[in-house]
């Protein structure tokens, strides 16, 4: 059975996909289709902002955190559903970490065999857009590109040109053309956009997506090289892929006599998670209780805690000003609770965030004071080999993840009680190539995880957060 689907790609970043996909999204799920997002690459903040447009969980389809059957696998899972899937490349369409591209959106483009739509940035340049679109398709000729939409033209002149000049010479459509737009949208932050529970107008700015898409996209050619796409084949057997039928969620067996309750700390300061780590702890058998710093003051009964990445920075102050909640944190931390965190979450069980010259204290679980610098200290891929024993991770064991952090460690007194449990074989990781805080059953790190692509993750949390639940109930005054 045919997948209609797409991939918005682009030359470069910051070409204007991101606000395309959005709109686009959002105009589909206006005339009635549910339209299941997809993000190409490490990225949290604009899967945000899709599933926001979509009103469905934007899924990671990224062939550095997972294999390729498990890719094909998360498409097919999570189509069950959908009249359209669009997936939002990152990058330029042929960049990746290698001089064969490997991780670029045009190794997934061929992988799912899906059409894919280039986004250009058009400032300055007319007919060698033509030029930059034709290097495209003679680069990889397996690579379908069935579409150009124009953005930042100057004017209908402009747009003529631009538009008669790839489709003489490129021999595709020219299927839209977005004008340079008098003011910005979406608010941006770290070469990025600002998350959307950051954004008090958020529905505001996707709406205005979707009327830009409606006015200056044929959306019907759009829809119709979706639905043209044809079949996703097997990457193992070649064989075509049909849809699944609905299946129930299976919920693993555990040690537990009930469902162990883990909180996510989940607010406009924590934010970055990947809908498929949620779904990893609900399918092996966890409750989620979600809580927030920023609103809450008191702790419910927990068998563990997960701490996701997000801005701290930004809500430094409040963060701070929260005595009861640290206390909580701390004093969990202590008796063993089971804590995970990655990069934001990392931040916050530290000592303090120094911003500007301020001190601001955080919740004192692991020595570690960070401060904040105006390039990134982490970004990109990382490959981390766990050499130490720790609560989640069995030693030996190789993990890859991504980082992207601008805070640095200002200061690290490492014990015997916390201490580094993983070298850093790719990326910068926390101090001195290493990474991985642990103390006690708390483990925080800079590197973010995908749950598929490491499946001991998620197993390990829910059985650590059933031995706390049952050595509680065997020692209730613990």
């Amino acid at each position: 059975m045919n997948f209609p689907r797409i991939i918005i790609s682009a030359l470069r970043g910051g070409s204007g996909k991101t606000i395309l996909s959005i709109g686009v999204i959002a105009a589909w799920k206006g005339q009635g289709s549910t339209v299941i997002p997809f993000k190409k690459g490490p990225d949290y903040i604009d899967a945000g902002w899709l599933t926001l447009a979509a009103g469905q969980p934007c899924y990671n389809l990224d062939s550095f955190l997972l294999t390729s059957r498990q890719i094909v696998d998360s498409v097919i899972q999570h189509s069950i559903d959908a009249a359209i899937m669009l997936i939002e490349g990152n990058r330029g369409l042929y960049d990746g970490i290698d001089i064969e591209g490997a991780t670029s959106t045009a190794e997934l483009a061929k992988l799912l065999q899906t059409p894919v739509i280039l986004c250009i940035d058009c400032t300055k340049s007319t007919r060698t857009m033509a030029a930059s679109v034709m290097g495209c398709q003679n680069f990889d000729p397996d690579v379908r590109i069935e579409g150009v939409v124009l953005n930042r033209v100057a004017g209908s002149r402009h747009e003529k040109i631009v538009r008669t000049s790839i489709e003489h010479h490129c021999g595709i459509p020219v299927i839209g053309a977005i004008p340079v737009l008098d003011h910005q949208i979406f608010p941006e932050r770290h070469m990025g956009l600002v998350p959307t529970a950051e954004h008090t107008w958020a529905m505001g700015s996707i709406d205005a997506a979707s009327k830009l898409a409606i006015t200056c996209v044929d959306m019907d050619r759009l829809r119709h090289i979706a639905e043209h796409a044809g079949p996703i084949h097997d990457v193992e057997t070649g064989e075509k892929i049909l849809r699944r039928q609905h299946t129930a969620v299976v919920v693993k067996s555990s040690s537990c006599s009930k469902s162990p309750r883990i909180g996510v700390i989940k607010d406009a300061a924590f934010q970055f998670y990947y809908p498929e780590n949620l779904e990893a702890l609900i399918s092996e058998g966890a409750e989620l209780i979600y809580l927030s710093p920023l609103s809450h003051t008191e702790f419910p009964d927990l068998d563990a805690l997960y701490i996701g990445g997000g801005f701290p920075e930004t809500h430094a102050q409040m963060l701070s000003e929260n005595l009861s909640f640290k206390t909580g944190i701390q004093r969990l931390a202590d008796a063993g609770l089971p804590i995970y965190a990655e990069c934001g979450g990392l931040m916050y069980l530290g000592e303090s965030i120094v911003l500007e010259g301020t001190s601001y204290p955080m919740c004192g679980v692991l020595p570690v004071r960070f401060g904040l610098q105006k390039k990134p200290q982490g970004h990109g891929y990382t490959l981390v080999t766990v050499d130490q024993e720790n609560p989640f991770y069995p030693a030996g064991m190789e993990i890859r993840g991504h980082e992207f952090h601008y805070s640095s460690v200002l200061s690290f007194e490492a014990s015997e009680a916390c201490r580094l449990v993983f070298s850093m074989k790719r990326g910068a990781g926390f101090l001195d190539h290493r990474d991985g805080v642990c103390y006690k059953n708390t483990l925080a790190t800079y590197t973010h995880i995908h749950a598929v692509g490491t499946p001991v993750w998620a197993e390990s949390l829910v059985r650590k957060a059933c031995s706390f639940m049952n050595n509680r109930s065997l020692n209730p005054a613990s």
